[in-house]
């Protein structure tokens, strides 16, 4: 039997994956009795230097990372000892192996795999709060955990994106991205032990990792699944946030396309936001993935808030290449196939025969998202161009149901619209104020668009540090 089960729980899958990227093995099957060994040397070691490290340093923001997964154990608790030695007994018996003679041995909580070692809900995150005395039956003294899935459980922190508070980490049905998620966390987990958070790229995103990973590991259909969570004494939470399954596919579109790679960094300098000390791709990568309570920023509403902008500080190719990205991602994501030219048309002739061409595009930004003021607008436009005596064929009402019926996709086929009428509008050279190019910037933009869009950035893979784990020396 191997030595480590990768299972279905998140956490537990997320360390396991952590301790094959330490002990150098291709998948948590590979990970032998004797890499669980060196794996726990490692955890011994740092658990001990960061409950002993002094505030300020690099190995005191470690300590916090454990504080926020593990509040109650003893490596974090406010009256454990300050000596390392006095300390390593209890640390060293969290991940030694089961004795022979132990007994009764019952199936680990995680992977069904016999043990008599037992943990309470010091040791495992994200599983109690202090508020509850217990909530195991009477008389069972904790859950059984297996030596590898204790080890994992605090390997956690290594294959997660943790900050001083939280933790985030993935699932994923190519097991590739989770190792590429887990390998760049590790590399990160060493930073921060070193260098503290202070000394880590302003920013960065678990997201942004994710897409990478993604990248790299798939071209076709793939959900990913990020938790984060907080394992607080008072109050814990958890986030749940998702990726739809063809994600990869949009990403590999994206990569290779020009004008669609000219879009998405476009979208993101739009995000930039130093001053907040939140990077721009970091930014732009959150909203691809949906949360579970509702509470996410789609990207089509976001690229249609940047086309609504009342200032319409986009040039024409600037403008073309944002409305190509939404319609991509509908398609690619959502498997929308709609054909919105006609009804665009028909909005597009009202405003650009009106009088005040500005303030009829205003009174369209104003009813664009709302059904029933989109159907009020539609009537308006299709009657007022009738009366005038168009001559070319006009939208009629077949054609807006789709966007003005409560029905699914409704709200995003109505964002389309209006990406479509803004970009058509441009080329038709109707006067709404639209930018002139700025030569320099557009350098800047062709340059960006020459590179892929959602490669790591240059300060996710640089460390200037042990690229490996090193176990302690006796």
């Amino acid at each position: 039997m191997t030595a480590l089960v990768a299972t279905g729980h998140p956490l537990q899958r997320a360390g396991a994956w952590a301790v094959a990227v330490i002990a150098e093995r291709d998948d948590p099957d590979r990970v032998s009795p004797a890499d669980l060994d060196t794996v726990s040397s490692v955890l011994v070691a740092d658990v001990l230097t960061a409950a002993a490290a002094p505030k300020g340093s690099g190995r005191y923001d470690w300590w916090k990372v454990l504080f926020a997964l593990y509040p109650n154990s003893k490596a974090t608790h406010s009256k454990r000892p300050s000596d390392r030695d006095v300390l390593r007994p209890d640390i060293e018996q969290l991940f030694a192996p089961d004795s022979p003679q132990a007994a009764p041995v019952r199936p680990c909580t995680f992977c069904h795999t016999g043990t008599a070692a037992v943990w309470a809900k010091t040791n495992l995150p994200l599983f109690d709060t202090n508020k509850a005395l217990n909530t195991l039956p009477p008389g069972v003294p904790g859950w059984p955990v297996c030596r590898g899935c204790r080890i994992a459980m605090w390997a956690l922190p290594y294959g997660a994106w943790v900050t001083a508070g939280s933790a985030t980490v993935l699932s994923c049905e190519e097991p590739s991205a989770e190792r590429e998620f887990a390998r760049r966390n590790v590399r990160r987990a060493r930073r921060v032990m070193q260098a503290g958070f202070t000394g880590l790229p302003a920013g960065t995103r678990p997201e942004r990792v994710v897409l990478a990973a993604l990248r790299d590991a798939s071209d076709g259909l793939c959900a990913t699944t990020l938790w984060s969570f907080k394992n607080d004494n008072q109050e814990p939470w958890l986030r749940v946030t998702r990726t739809r399954r063809a994600v990869p596919v949009f990403l590999a579109t994206v990569d290779g396309n020009a004008p669609l790679r000219r879009g998405w960094h476009l979208l993101c300098r739009a995000l930039a936001r130093p001053d907040a000390g939140k990077s721009a791709e970091g930014e732009a990568a959150r909203l691809l993935f949906e949360a579970e309570d509702g509470r996410s920023r789609p990207l089509l509403g976001q690229l249609h808030r940047l086309l609504a902008e009342v200032d319409d500080s986009w040039s024409a190719a600037d403008r073309e290449a944002l409305v190509r990205l939404a319609f991509t991602y509908a398609e690619e994501v959502f498997g929308m196939e709609t054909d919105l030219e006609p009804v665009a048309t028909l909005i597009v002739d009202w405003i650009a025969r009106g009088s005040s061409p500005r303030g009829l595009l205003a009174e369209y930004r104003k009813a664009a998202l709302s059904d029933y003021e989109l159907g009020s607008l539609l009537v308006k436009a299709y009657t007022r161009l009738q009366l005038d005596g168009s001559t070319t064929p006009l939208a009629g009402p077949e054609l807006w149901k789709p966007l003005i019926q409560r029905q699914p996709r409704a709200w995003e086929q109505r964002m389309l619209l209006f990406a479509q009428v803004s970009v058509m509008l441009q080329q038709r050279g109707v006067v709404v104020s639209g930018k002139e190019a700025d030569p320099r910037r557009e350098r800047e933009i062709e340059e960006l668009a020459d590179r892929p869009a959602f490669a790591p950035g240059r300060e996710d893979d640089e460390y200037d540090g042990h690229h490996h784990y090193e176990t302690e020396q006796a």
